[in-house]
């Protein structure tokens, strides 16, 4: 291992890399081991692969274009399928399929004799594994060691029996999903839901979601997504009572009669809310959302950010096991359309792996109605698929066929376990479909008759995949009867309750209740700070090491000057005040975060807060030692170029 440490720094040293200006970090950062490819040696792996070099071909081409053969559109009539590829042709490659092969090292199956086997036991295995419901992208990930992990676990998965008792929690959630759209078609048919159908085994991915987190270090998770589903999503996943909903739908207040507020509109609800999924709390919020799709993504990487800090989790933990065990997870889901088509979605994306921006790895969703509005797919991009936003930044993406919930389950699965191992964003791009128009009162067959034609002739998804377990003896038809006529009574005994529910308090609360709602008459407040407080912070501002290297032009212009002008009192420069200001929320306990470009320094070369040692680079924030056990710190962070009406929402 040390040697193997020494050969990292060595080849690090000869790339010319070099870490965030040192190897200490800064507050708010915590450098890593740059992702540089450093395989660990397998001699025995490395000789077989030698000796079977031609297969290895076959597998690689498996591997990296198998995804253009998936089976993972449930409609099969928006695009041509291809069927075959030449890059996955035997043949091609002079194989015999006969043959016997050593598959160690090659392919990862536990059904397969490692050592004894044929080709063509093999190629079937690649062709179940890569060309079946999912497809797969990952082959442009740059490290050969996280590009190889991910491949074992596809193949891993692929062999993976789910139990028969979680098939069923699977069945009857996505069974209660469409019952929910069912009840709302009938009690509110003029309202616009936005509903789930076609799309119901995303009950499945929230159902693994949780269930994976629950084995991890998450213990929180911040969800931003548009529209389409949210209903569902709350009323089932995400335990939010639909008496709150109904009372929305009829145009009443979701807060109550004493709030300071207007409220918003009925697809932009939210909650925050401490689930127990297998004995362990996990705190779920779910953001409101604006109208403009995508919005929320920032929205939901900063506060995740936040969560952070606060936690003293990942960037800001105080030892290694906290800074590579995030605890909160940023889930954000995309419509097909909005993903590929709104500039956000870039430059958010564009944060994933930034010093003091990073979050540890998001989860993307794509909720793929294969239409945008009306707009097809095939006329609504340039690119193959809504998910290739995600190459830019290396993101693996699983594209899976909605109508194979057992699917959609292996992987979210994956995603998660890539997501806690790597801190690294993963994409699922969920092929479904929408059953209705853009909404519930919008007919989609004056522009898409061919799409809906199928759409209106086929089974539900939780029709099919029940009809399917009831078929084998894993569902008892009576438990899915009874568990529907349970939740049909739920959601009236809910509906019933619209004239006299009162709508809890669900704002201000926990670590906001020192946060209160203005009065009728305005309070001011006396907010100045003691002269030799202010004088204090002054002089720490410039204060560094001994054996700090300062820049010769800040320490007569900068440091001297502040000295003079703090104890003197006069000709208090803009730079000066605004350290006293900043250092005197430090002072009393209040963390300060600047995000903009050139913040550490200034733009105009007058902050300086920030002090870069002139022989190695390191960085020294003087207003973060001002006094002893100091609790809280300032994070300037010098953010990419970005257009500012999203960065100042974003963090």
């Amino acid at each position: 291992m040390k040697l193997l440490q020494i050969n990292l720094e060595r080849r690090i040293k000869q790339l010319g890399m070099c870490l965030y200006h040192s190897d200490r970090g800064v507050y708010g950062y915590k450098p890593q081991t740059p992702r540089v490819q450093l395989a660990t040696e397998n001699l025995e792996v490395d000789a077989n692969r030698n000796l079977n070099s031609t297969f290895c071909r076959l597998v690689g081409a498996y591997r990296d274009q198998g995804h253009r053969l998936a089976q993972v559109n449930p409609l099969k009539c928006s695009k041509v399928e291809v069927e075959t590829l030449p890059e996955t042709n035997a043949a091609r490659y002079g194989l015999d399929t006969t043959e016997r092969i050593n598959l160690n090292g090659i392919i990862y199956s536990k059904n397969l004799s490692a050592y004894d086997t044929t080709v063509q036991d093999g190629i079937n295995f690649l062709k179940s594994v890569y060309t079946g419901n999912t497809g797969y992208e990952f082959t442009f990930i740059e490290n050969e060691d996280e590009r190889e992990w991910f491949a074992q676990r596809i193949e891993e998965l692929s062999e993976e029996i789910i139990p028969d008792d979680y098939k069923v929690q699977i069945a009857l959630e996505m069974a209660k999903s469409q019952n929910f759209d069912h009840f709302l078609a009938s009690k509110f048919p003029t309202v616009k839901r936005y509903g789930g159908e076609g799309c119901e085994s995303m009950m499945g991915f929230f159902v693994e979601l949780l269930n994976t987190c629950s084995k991890s270090d998450v213990d929180h998770i911040v969800l931003g997504m548009a529209h389409r589903g949210r209903l569902n999503a709350l009323t089932g996943p995400l335990q939010f009572s639909p008496v709150r909903m109904f009372q929305k739908m009829k145009g009443m207040s979701e807060f109550p009669g004493d709030a300071r507020t207007s409220g918003d509109v009925l697809s932009h609800l939210s909650t925050s809310v401490d689930l127990d999924i297998n004995g362990k709390k996990i705190h779920f919020n779910l953001l409101p959302n604006p109208s403009h799709l995508e919005a929320v993504n920032p929205m939901a990487a900063g506060k995740v950010r936040g969560k952070m800090k606060s936690l003293g989790n990942y960037d800001y933990g105080n030892n290694d096991q906290e800074q590579y065990s995030p605890r909160v997870l940023c889930l954000q889901i995309h419509g097909d359309a909005a993903i590929s088509g709104q500039g956000i979605n870039q430059e958010t994306l564009g944060f994933a792996y930034v010093p003091h921006f990073r979050t540890g790895g998001s989860i993307h969703l794509i909720t793929n109605n294969q239409l945008g509005f009306t707009t097809p797919e095939d006329r609504g991009r340039s690119s193959n698929y809504s998910s290739d936003i995600a190459k830019m930044i290396g993101a693996p993406v699983i594209h899976v066929n909605g109508d194979y919930p057992e699917e959609v389950v292996k992987a979210t699965k994956l995603a998660v376990e890539y997501r806690q191992k790597f801190h690294k964003d993963v994409f699922i791009d969920l092929i479904c479909f929408r059953r209705w128009g853009h909404n519930e009162l919008d007919d989609p067959t004056f522009t898409n008759p061919v799409i809906y034609s199928v759409i209106n002739t086929r089974k539900s998804i939780p029709d099919s995949y029940c009809e399917n377990l009831m078929s084998k003896g894993i569902l008892n038809p009576d438990v899915l009867k009874n568990s529907l006529e349970e939740h049909s009574r739920f959601l009236s005994e809910n509906l019933n309750q619209i004239d006299t529910f009162v709508p809890p308090k669900s704002y201000l609360e926990a670590q906001w209740s020192n946060i209160r709602q203005p009065d009728e008459v305005i309070t001011t407040w006396d907010t100045g700070v003691d002269t030799p407080v202010l004088q204090y912070i002054g002089m720490k501002s410039v204060e560094y090491p001994e054996e700090f290297k300062i820049h010769s032009h800040l320490l007569k212009t900068y440091v001297k000057s502040r000295k003079a002008k703090t104890t003197s009192g006069i000709n208090i420069d803009w730079a000066t005040a605004e350290a006293m200001a900043l250092g005197s929320l430090l002072y009393q306990g209040f963390g300060v975060r600047l995000s903009g470009e050139d913040v550490g320094r200034g733009t105009f070369s007058h902050r300086h807060v920030m002090l870069v040692d002139q022989d190695n680079g390191s960085i020294v924030v003087p207003l973060n030692s001002m006094i002893e056990n100091q609790t809280e710190r300032i994070e300037f962070v010098s953010s990419r170029l970005q257009t500012p009406h999203y960065r100042k929402k974003q963090f």
